[in-house]
């Protein structure tokens, strides 16, 4: 009689569990790689023919360096033995102004970031959100949409240009 009760206890209180999650909103899962941005190296590129390639672009489309974090410098410093981890980080202060006037949001995704990412196989990537995304997916007035559309372009092109090594 213990167990009888002991059982139906638990069963109403499994019954009542997924009742009350059944009401909860449903979680959208997606594949995160539709949310990055991913270009190798172009074969016989060094790594740091593709950072002066970047540094240089970014230079030429008036993108401010405003940060670098070498995390795997970090980690081997430490004594960790790590491949190649680099994040770099791309501005023009004016427009993230701009754009955290506009919806302060998305300053979340400032400033834009570019990594170097050396894999398992020691390939050499480069990695940077997807702003498409952001872009097709929101309604914004023509200025903003116009500001976005350039940043990522100019994000893209110095991609491009440092898997290349093209200045």
């Amino acid at each position: 009689m213990k167990f009888k009760t002991i059982f139906s206890t638990l069963l109403a209180a499994l019954l009542l569990s997924t009742t009350v999650s059944a009401k909860e909103p449903g979680v959208a899962v997606f594949n995160v790689e539709q949310s990055v941005i991913k270009i190798a190296l172009r074969d016989g590129i060094s790594p740091q023919d593709a950072i002066d390639a970047m540094m240089s672009k970014a230079n030429d489309l008036n993108m401010k360096d405003v940060g670098r974090q070498n995390v795997s410098g970090e980690l081997n410093a430490r004594g960790n033995k790590a491949r190649h981890l680099e994040v770099f980080q791309f501005c023009r202060p004016a427009d993230a102004r701009t754009m955290a006037d506009y919806n302060v949001v998305y300053a979340a995704y400032m400033p834009c970031r570019i990594s170097m990412v050396e894999d398992m196989d020691g390939r050499f990537w480069l990695v940077t959100l997807n702003l498409d995304m952001l872009i097709e997916n929101t309604v914004l007035p023509d200025d903003i949409y116009t500001l976005a559309i350039k940043t990522n372009s100019n994000m893209l092109t110095i991609m491009s240009s440092a898997a290349t090594g093209e200045f």
